[in-house]
């Protein structure tokens, strides 16, 4: 039936993963930028806060990186957002 076909083709897509982190600085210098100068741009007085989006969720950093690199935070990050582009608060 429709059904089973519709669980067998969602059992057989990849969950979505996240970029890898040094994809992410990689795109970040290609800007012409790189991690502690979008964190001082943005005010941060610790260089290494946009570094530490890479490590675990920070959801105000995450879309400074996003906004960065040109593509939404849940593109960089899918196991952190949820489907309504949030972030996911189990994350």
């Amino acid at each position: 039936s429709s059904i089973n076909k519709m669980i067998t083709d969602m059992a057989k897509k990849p969950a979505p993963k996240d970029w890898h982190k040094e994809d992410i600085k990689a795109a970040i210098r290609k800007t012409g930028t790189t991690m502690k100068g979008l964190a001082i741009a943005n005010g941060y007085r610790s260089v290494d806060a946009c570094s530490q989006a890479l490590h675990r969720p920070y959801p105000k950093v995450e879309r400074i990186i996003a906004k960065a690199i040109g593509v939404p935070p849940e593109t960089i990050w899918p196991t952190r957002y949820n489907v309504k582009s949030t972030p996911d608060s189990n994350a």
